[in-house]
């Protein structure tokens, strides 16, 4: 086992927001911090305005998405983010520096009307352009699979509309499944495989495991490196976190061995694969999200927690090490930067804990 890093944690800000975005949108070389109402502009992290936020439920911020884009293409980055429920995707103009340094909001532009009941929102290049697409997972079964592309209309600039599939389902994730050097698309019901030209092709539906509310993102990765790719995937509302080894194929449907990485906590809805130690190889760092369902999920009563778990590979198991216990959890996302330049990747995470800076003071 690694020796466990240090960490030094700060609470930027506490509301309902549960999704962050870390990019340079004053352009000054430092990383700065989106997070839902709020800009915390580097070195400080402050916070000051960037966009009215509404509020639905107990204490859901109505904020399912937070992504850095330059949409207009200025030279600034902007921020695309949707909702859970409003059907609406907007994006919000950067208004420059000076306006940066008084605080302005950044104006509120609509780019689509999509579906309801949207579980998060994700940018990803779907078909291979180096341009991102929109792309909104929903718990609906019933509503479509679908990714937007970003278009220009006129002078605006608009989302147009993609279809993947007709079901859908909590829990998405991104990567090759079959070997084929495409990227796939995963959710609670199984896979849709990616076709060569994802535009105008039809992607085949593989309904071959059902992983009951999956968290965001599923994590698609070769961990026994015997040449086929597993998946590492969260239980977003209950107990569990778990990777999924993918064994032989049998009359053309993927076959998958449980193993459990650990089912000590619960609500392990947000996930990323980053290499924060240093070793070169990625880990998984996970945590729970803080009153998903405001409090009506199983172990939403029992302390808060956000960890790594680093893969043995000879030993084929994850040995997990502690960020935090009993304050800070997740929303939907974490993020990985080095904020300090200290060659040492730091985490963001938002959710109804607050907003966090943890730190990374290496071993």
């Amino acid at each position: 086992m690694s020796a466990d890093l240090s960490w030094r944690k700060v609470k930027l800000y506490y509301d309902s927001n549960e999704a962050c975005a870390v990019e340079d949108f004053n352009n000054d070389g430092w990383l700065d911090i989106s997070a839902g109402r709020n800009l915390f502009l580097a070195p400080d992290f402050v916070p000051q305005p960037l966009r009215d936020v509404g509020e639905h439920g107990v204490d859901y911020a109505a904020n399912n998405g937070e992504h850095a884009f330059d949409v207009d293409g200025d030279g600034l980055l902007d921020v695309i983010a949707g909702s859970f429920m409003e059907r609406e995707i907007y994006w919000y103009r950067n208004p420059g520096n000076a306006d940066l340094a008084r605080g302005k909001l950044w104006k509120k532009r609509l780019l689509e009307v999509t579906a309801e009941q949207n579980e998060i929102t994700f940018l990803r290049d779907m078909i291979g352009d180096f341009t991102p697409e929109v792309v909104v997972n929903s718990w609906n079964q019933n509503n479509a699979m679908l990714f937007w592309e970003l278009t220009d209309s006129g002078r605006e600039r608009r989302l147009a509309k993609n279809v993947i599939g007709g079901l859908n389902g909590h829990g998405i994730g991104f990567g090759d499944i079959n070997g084929d050097g495409l990227e796939d698309v995963l959710f609670q019901g199984g896979w849709y495989e990616r076709p060569a030209n994802p535009r105008q092709e039809s992607w085949v539906i593989h309904e071959d495991w059902n992983y009951k509310q999956a968290g965001c993102p599923m994590i698609v990765v070769d961990l026994n490196e015997d040449g086929r790719n597993d998946v590492i995937w969260g239980s977003g509302h209950n107990y569990g976190v778990f990777w999924m080894e993918q064994l032989q194929s049998s009359k053309g449907k993927t076959q998958w061995k449980e193993h459990v990485i650990d089912r000590s906590w619960s609500q392990a809805h947000a996930l990323l694969w980053e290499d924060i130690d240093g070793d070169g190889n990625e880990d998984l760092i996970t945590g729970k999200r803080v009153r998903a369902h405001s409090g009506n999920d199983p172990g939403a009563s029992e302390p808060a927690g956000l960890y790594y778990y680093t893969w043995d590979r000879t030993k084929g198991r994850f040995d997990r090490h502690e960020i935090d216990s009993g304050d800070a959890g997740t929303g939907l996302f974490i993020r990985a930067a080095d904020l300090n330049r200290d060659s040492w990747k730091d985490l963001v995470v938002a959710g109804k804990s607050g907003t966090f800076i943890f730190y990374n003071e290496g071993k």
